[in-house]
C-alpha cells in the first residue's frame, strides 16, 4: 500500500507540469513533438530529442569594387532525426535579390540582382544537374540521388556566385570598396522535431533559423583589404604584416582599447601582406551562421575583456568603422562593458558571453549575427550604445539558444529588448526607462488597430502589420512583468534554467512556458495564457472607492505590475506596488485593501503605458 502511494505520488509530480500547461492551446504539430518524446513536459528536452548539424568549409572571394561575389563550399551533413531524408532543402537567401523573389516591402533597382548562381553541384561526389536550384526561391528542395538514412552523413560540394547588392542592408554594399557579405553562401534548411523542413520564404523583415554547425570560412580579397569574420582569425601572422598581427595578439590579453590599424596606416598600404590575394582564416565551432566584412580602409580598433570570472576567459571586442564615423570611437569601449556586463551572475541575463570574439561593423542594418553586430551610424551616441547594446546581447537569444526567429520572434527580439532595458539602467540610469517607454511602448499603446492587439503567440511568419509590437514591445512587457510577479531571484533561476536547458538547441514557445512552470514550482498557466494567447493589451481604470477599499478594472485585460499613488484623508501619501499576481483570481477586476481612507487614488504603469489615462485618477 505504501508503496502504490508513493508511486501514486511520483507520477501525480511528474505529471503536473504537464496537467499545468493543459489550459494552453497547443498546435498539432507541437502535441505531437511532445508525443513522440522529443520534447519533455517539463519543460526539458525529451529522451528522444535530437537535432541535425553540418560541418562547413567554405572559401568565399571577393575583389571590390567588382561586385561579383564567387564561393565554393564543401559540406558534411549528418541526419541525426529517426527518418530517412529522401531530399534536402537548401537555403539560398541572397535570392531575395532576384526580381520575383516574395518579400514584405518594396525593392528599389539598387536592391535587385540576379541572385545566387548554380555553377556545379555534387552530392557523395557524384555531379548533379545544377537546373534544380534555378528560379527565386530562397528555399529549394533538392532531390538526393540515394536516401539519407538515420545517422548517417552525406557530402555536398556546391560552387556559386552572385553580385552582391549595390544597396545595403543586412548586407550588401557600404560603400564601393567595404562590403559585408551575410547569408551570402547555400546552406542546408533546419529539418527539425516538429515541423521537419523549415520551407518558410525568406521575405527580408523576418529573420532566420539555422542548425548548430562548425565552419571554416576562408575569405580571399586584395592585398590591402581586412578582413572580419564570425570565428578566430587562424593566420594573422600570414595576412598581416608583424606590426600589426602583434597589436591584435596584445588587445587579446589587454582591457586598453588600441588601434590595431589607423585609416593613415592603411593610406600606406603596407598592412597586410604583399600578395595578389591574401586569404583570411577564421573557424567557429557550434554557431548558427557566419558572417564578414572587409574594406581598405577601415579603421580596426579592439581590446578584450573578462567575460567568466572563474575561468578568466576573456573575449576579444573589435569595431571597424570609417574614420570619420564619431559615435564607433566608443564601440570597443562600450562592447567590453556589454559583454562584461550581461557576462556578470548578477547582472542579466548573467550568463557568461560564450564566444571568444565580438566584431561591431560600420553598416547599415543594425542587425545581429553570430559573433558580429552590423550597426548603422548615429549621432547621438548614447543611442548609438543601446542599438549596440541590443545586437550583442541577441549572443544568447537566438545564438546561444537556437530560437526559431522566423517563426518566434518574440523568443529573441523580445527578450533583446528586455536585457537592453536593464543594461541601459547600469549605463544611463532613469532615461534608459523614458527610452524604454518611448521606442518601444508609446507607439504601440497608442495604436488601437486590430492588427497590433493580435496574441503573441501567433506566428511571426503570419504577421505583416503587427509584427514589429509582437516581436519586440509586447513580449518584452510579458518577460518584465513575470520577472516582477516572482521577484528577481526567482525569475532568474528559471531563466538560466530554461537557458541551460536549451542552450544549443532548438527551443519553442511551449518549452518556455513548461520550464518556468516547472522551475517556479507553480501553474503560471494563466498568465502565459493571459499574455501570450489573448487580444489583451494595457488599460486600467479606477472603479470604486468604498472606505477603505478600492477595486481596480483592468479595461485591456494584461495581467500588468502597477502602482497605486494613494494621499489619504489625514494627508499621509503612500504608493502600493501591486504585482501581476493581483489578476490571478480575476483577470478583469482586482480589489484592493487600503490601509486608511483615501483623498485621492492615482494608478501608475511605469513602462506599462496605459491606452486611457484619464481614468486612472480618482479624487474624493
Amino acid at each position: 500500500m505504501i508503496r502504490l502511494l508513493l508511486a501514486l505520488l511520483l507520477f501525480a509530480g511528474l505529471a503536473r507540469p504537464a496537467a499545468a500547461q493543459s489550459s494552453l492551446y497547443m498546435p498539432r504539430d507541437i502535441k505531437a513533438a511532445y508525443a513522440k518524446g522529443t520534447r519533455a513536459p517539463d519543460g526539458r528536452p525529451g529522451p528522444r530529442y535530437w537535432q541535425n548539424r553540418a560541418r562547413y568549409d567554405i572559401t568565399v572571394q571577393a575583389a571590390p569594387p567588382a561586385r561579383d561575389i564567387r564561393g565554393r563550399e564543401q559540406i558534411v551533413y549528418t541526419n541525426n532525426s529517426p527518418d530517412t531524408l529522401k531530399q534536402v532543402v537548401f537555403r539560398l537567401i541572397a535570392n531575395i535579390h532576384q526580381p520575383g523573389a516574395a518579400r514584405d516591402g518594396d525593392a528599389s533597382p539598387a536592391y535587385l540582382t540576379e541572385g545566387v548562381q548554380i555553377d556545379s553541384f555534387a552530392v557523395a561526389g557524384q555531379a548533379q544537374d545544377p537546373k534544380a536550384w534555378r528560379g527565386p526561391a530562397t528555399a529549394k528542395s533538392v532531390r538526393l540521388p540515394r536516401p539519407l538514412l538515420p545517422h548517417d552523413s552525406v557530402r555536398f560540394s556546391v560552387v556559386w556566385h552572385y553580385n552582391i547588392s549595390e544597396e545595403s542592408g543586412r548586407e550588401g554594399t557600404i560603400d564601393p570598396t567595404t562590403y559585408f557579405l551575410a547569408y551570402s553562401y547555400p546552406r542546408v534548411a533546419v529539418y527539425d522535431d516538429y515541423n521537419g523542413w523549415d520551407r518558410l520564404p525568406f521575405v527580408d523583415s523576418k529573420e532566420f533559423y539555422n542548425d548548430f554547425n562548425d565552419y571554416t570560412l576562408r575569405v580571399r580579397v586584395p592585398a590591402g583589404y581586412l578582413v572580419w569574420a564570425t570565428g578566430v582569425l587562424q593566420n594573422a601572422g600570414k595576412v598581416l604584416q608583424p606590426t600589426y598581427a602583434k597589436r591584435l595578439k596584445k588587445a587579446l590579453t589587454s582591457d586598453e582599447v588600441s588601434h590595431i590599424v589607423t585609416a593613415a596606416e592603411l593610406a600606406k598600404k603596407n598592412v597586410t601582406a604583399q600578395q595578389a590575394l591574401n586569404t583570411w582564416v577564421f573557424t567557429a565551432r557550434e554557431v548558427p551562421d557566419v558572417t564578414f566584412g572587409l574594406s581598405d580602409h577601415y579603421v580596426w580598433d579592439a581590446g578584450s575583456v573578462i567575460v567568466d570570472t572563474k575561468a578568466k576567459r576573456r573575449a576579444l571586442m573589435q569595431a571597424a568603422y570609417a574614420e570619420k564615423t564619431v559615435d564607433f570611437r566608443e564601440s570597443v569601449k562600450n562592447g567590453q562593458f556589454a559583454l562584461g556586463w550581461f557576462s556578470d551572475p548578477k547582472n542579466w541575463p548573467g550568463v557568461a558571453y560564450p564566444y571568444p570574439t565580438m566584431t561591431a561593423f560600420q553598416g547599415f542594418a543594425d542587425m545581429e549575427y553570430p559573433m558580429m553586430v552590423n550597426d548603422s551610424p548615429q549621432d547621438d551616441p548614447k543611442f548609438a550604445q543601446f542599438v549596440q547594446d541590443h545586437e550583442i546581447v541577441h549572443t544568447y537569444f537566438p545564438f546561444y539558444m537556437g530560437i526559431n526567429e522566423s517563426r518566434y520572434a518574440y523568443m529573441d527580439e523580445g527578450w533583446a529588448t528586455t536585457f537592453e532595458l536593464l543594461i541601459g539602467r547600469a549605463e544611463r540610469g532613469a532615461a534608459a526607462d523614458e527610452l524604454y517607454r518611448q521606442f518601444r511602448v508609446q507607439r504601440y499603446i497608442q495604436d488601437p488597430s486590430t492588427t497590433q492587439d493580435l496574441p503573441i503567440i501567433t506566428p511571426s511568419s503570419e504577421l505583416k502589420a503587427g509584427y514589429g509590437n509582437n516581436a519586440y514591445g509586447k513580449p518584452s512587457l510579458s518577460y518584465l512583468a513575470l520577472k516582477d510577479m516572482l521577484g528577481d531571484e526567482l525569475f532568474k533561476k528559471c531563466l538560466h534554467a530554461f537557458m541551460e536547458r536549451w542552450h544549443g538547441k532548438h527551443p519553442i514557445p511551449w518549452d518556455y512556458f513548461n520550464t518556468m512552470n516547472n522551475v517556479a514550482g507553480q501553474d503560471l498557466s494563466w498568465f502565459f495564457q493571459n499574455w501570450f494567447f489573448t487580444n489583451n493589451y494595457i488599460d486600467l481604470a479606477v472603479g470604486a472607492v468604498n472606505g477603505t477599499t478600492l477595486t481596480v478594472q483592468n479595461v485591456g485585460g494584461f495581467a500588468i505590475p502597477f502602482d497605486v499613488a494613494v494621499e489619504y484623508t489625514d494627508g499621509s501619501k503612500a504608493t502600493l506596488h501591486q504585482s501581476p499576481a493581483v489578476w490571478q483570481a480575476n483577470q478583469r477586476q482586482a480589489t484592493i485593501t487600503l490601509p486608511k481612507a483615501a483623498k485621492s487614488v492615482a494608478l501608475q504603469g511605469g513602462l506599462f503605458m496605459d491606452a486611457t489615462e484619464k481614468d486612472n485618477v480618482w479624487r474624493r
